[in-house]
């Protein structure tokens, strides 16, 4: 069967033995070469996981002249491991905090709430007046034709229109009169022309 290749957190391990086991600065040709042939970690992926690593703070790195320097010591990395445990500890404490205060809050907000035939009888009840409610909305809404507000509001709404409708008809008189004057048509041409009918005329 083929062998499984190592994972991205296998090949991180293996890259630090390099470090803890020799206690050497290396460059980055060097863990090129080392690491294939020793922690079979594939040359391509090198520089990858060495940057993880740098960005992580458990490698350390330099540039000396034109060269990069990489170097990890067991002593920083049980540091930074400790500093990792403390943080992880301080926020498992904050969070069984939040979850103490929040139970504390469920339990606070059940008192009253309990399941009895009298809060049932109530949540009952309750539903029946909020379809009601919505019933009673809904005759309202039927009858809001009626509504004086709404009747006035239509009114009004009418009055614009007419009057808009007016000044058009205003308009359209004036161009008529003009053309016939200007061009002397006759006012049945000029109506036909413009598909206005016979009877067109204000509103009342």
């Amino acid at each position: 069967s083929k062998k499984k290749g190592l994972s991205f957190e296998e090949k991180r391990v293996r890259m630090m033995e390099i470090f803890f086991e020799t206690k050497d600065v290396f460059q980055l040709k060097d863990i090129e070469k080392i690491a294939p042939k020793e922690k079979g970690i594939t040359s391509m992926s090198v520089k990858e996981i060495l940057q993880s690593l740098v960005d992580d703070g458990m490698v350390d790195t330099d540039r000396i002249g034109t060269s990069n320097y990489f170097w990890a010591f067991p002593s920083k990395a049980l540091h930074a491991r400790k500093r990792k445990l403390e943080e992880l500890e301080s926020q498992f404490a904050e969070s069984s905090q939040k979850k103490e205060a929040l139970q504390k809050s469920i339990e606070k907000a059940k008192i009253g709430r309990e399941d009895t035939a009298e809060r049932a009888a109530l949540m009952e009840e309750l539903a029946a007046l909020r379809q009601k409610k919505e019933q009673l909305k809904a005759e309202i809404d039927k009858y809001r034709e009626c509504d004086p507000d709404v009747i006035e509001e239509m009114r009004q709404t009418n009055k614009v229109a007419k009057e808009a409708a007016n000044r058009w008809t205003d308009n359209i008189f004036s161009i008529k009169s003009w053309a016939k004057r200007k061009f002397g048509f006759e006012e049945s041409r000029i109506d036909k022309s413009f598909g206005i009918p016979e009877d067109f005329d204000y509103i009342d």
